[in-house]
C-alpha cells in the first residue's frame, strides 16, 4: 500500500520549520496535519512479523507398512497375509531359519534374544495391545522379517531397542493379545523371490505410502517398497503447524541466504511427500530435500504444504512439482486370495504373557502406532 499523499504531507509540514510562509502556506500546511500525522504513525509502528504455516498428513517416513492403515484393513475384514501383501508389493509368506538369535544393542550392551522372544518384546512395543489381531498379527510378521533382514549395528549388533530400529522392551512389556499374535504367526516371515526382504514400517500414511528412494534418497528402488493407497487412514494424520519466521529460520540455519522469505517446493513424490524444495532467502534459494525440512521444523512427515500468513492474508508458498492436489483413495475389498505362509519350524521359547505399558517411537523400522 502507497502512502504518497501523507509522505508529501509530512515534507510540507517540515519545510515550515526551516522557512517563513504566508498566510495562505500556512493554511495548506495545517490543512495537511492530519494526513501526516497518520503517515508517521504509520512509518513508526513495527511491521507486521510473518508466519509460516504448515499443513500436512501422516507421521513417519511413508515407505512400507503404515500401522494406522493396517489397523482400518484389519476392522475392515483384511487378514494377515493380506495386509501385508498390501503394502510389500509383490511378496508372499516363507519361513525364517530355525534357531534364529537377534543381536539386540540395549543400553551399551548386546543381548542375544531368540527371534520369536525378540518379536514378543516388539509387537507390545509397537502396536496398542485392544488393537484386532489381524493388524497385531502383521505388525508381527513385519516386526520378525525386520529383524532378520537388517544389520545396523555391522557385526556387532542387528538392531537397537528403541527407535533407530525397532521398539523392544522385553518380557516386561509383553501382554496376552499380543502374544497371542506372534505365537499364531512363529516363524513367518516376508520374502520376495523367495527370499526374506527388508520391511520398513511407520505409524500413518496420510492415504498413501511412499517409493522406497523419495524417503530414503540415494537408496536403490526396490520393487516391494512401491508406493501403495492406504484406504483407511483415520482422519487424524492430517496435521497443521505454524512457526513465526524467526523461528523458521532458526531451525533452518545455514540454509537462510540473507532474511527468511519461505519455502519453494520443487519435486515431490508419488504421494505429496517432499523430495526437493528451496529455502528462499532475500540472498538467494538454497535446495534441500523433504527429509531434512522434516527434521529441521519438526514435522510429522515430509507430506507438507507451506503458506505465508501477515495479519489476516494467508498466501500459498511456490509449488513447481507440478502435482495435482491429493485424493483420497476409495475403500478397498480384500483380494480374491491372499499368499499362503509356508510351512517350517518355529523358533524361540515361549514367555508368559503379562501386561505392560509402551512406549512412544518414532523409527527406521516403524513409529509406534498411537
Amino acid at each position: 500500500m502507497r502512502h504518497d499523499g501523507g509522505r508529501a504531507a509530512v515534507l510540507l509540514w517540515a519545510s515550515m520549520l526551516i522557512r517563513p510562509v504566508t498566510a495562505r502556506g500556512f493554511r495548506r500546511v495545517t490543512a495537511a496535519l492530519p494526513c501526516a500525522l497518520a503517515a508517521l504513525s504509520l512509518w513508526a509502528a513495527p511491521a507486521l512479523a510473518s508466519t509460516l504455516v504448515i499443513e500436512g498428513a501422516g507421521n513417519g517416513h511413508g515407505v512400507g507398512m503404515s500401522q494406522d492403515g493396517a489397523l482400518g484393513y484389519a476392522q475392515h475384514g483384511w487378514t494377515d497375509s493380506e495386509i501385508l501383501a498390501h503394502y510389500y508389493t509383490g511378496t508372499a509368506l516363507g519361513q525364517a531359519p530355525a534357531g534364529f538369535v537377534v543381536k539386540v544393542l540395549v543400553g551399551s550392551k548386546v543381548q542375544d534374544v531368540p527371534l520369536e522372544r525378540y518379536v514378543r518384546g516388539v509387537v507390545s512395543a509397537e502396536m496398542p495391545s485392544s488393537w484386532p489381531l489381524a493388524a497385531l498379527e502383521a505388525q508381527a510378521i513385519a516386526s520378525r522379517t525386520y529383524a532378520l533382514t537388517t544389520d545396523a549395528g555391522g557385526s556387532r549388533f542387528d538392531v537397537y531397542s528403541d527407535t533407530r530400529s525397532q521398539m523392544y522392551l522385553g518380557v516386561a512389556a509383553e501382554t496376552a493379545s499380543t502374544n497371542a499374535a506372534v505365537a499364531a504367526t512363529a516363524g513367518q516371515v516376508v520374502t520376495y523371490d523367495g527370499q526374506p526382504v527388508t520391511t520398513y514400517y511407520f505409524a500413518s500414511s496420510g492415504g498413501m505410502t511412499e517409493d522406497n528412494e523419495n524417503s530414503f534418497l540415494g537408496s536403490t528402488p526396490e520393487p516391494w517398497l512401491r508406493a501403495v493407497p492406504d484406504a483407511y487412514e483415520t482422519n487424524a494424520s492430517s496435521w497443521k503447524l505454524s512457526i513465526s519466521f524467526a523461528s523458521a529460520a532458526t531451525r533452518l540455519s545455514g540454509l537462510v541466504k540473507g532474511s527468511f522469505r519461505g519455502i519453494e517446493v520443487l519435486k515431490r513424490g508419488v504421494s505429496p511427500r517432499i523430495v526437493e524444495a528451496e529455502v528462499l532467502g532475500s540472498r538467494g534459494a538454497t535446495p534441500v530435500s523433504g527429509p531434512e525440512l522434516e527434521a529441521r521444523l519438526g514435522l510429522s512427515s515430509a507430506w507438507a504444504y507451506f503458506s505465508v500468513k501477515n495479519d489476516t492474508s494467508v498466501t500459498r508458498e511456490p509449488d513447481l512439482s507440478g502435482q495435482a492436489p491429493f485424493t483420497s483413495p476409495s475403500a478397498e475389498s480384500p483380494p480374491a486370495s491372499a499368499p499362503a505362509a509356508a510351512p517350517g519350524p518355529q523358533g524361540g521359547a515361549p514367555a508368559p504373557a503379562t501386561a505392560a505399558s509402551t512406549a512412544s517411537a518414532a523409527d527406521t523400522g516403524g513409529a509406534q502406532a498411537q
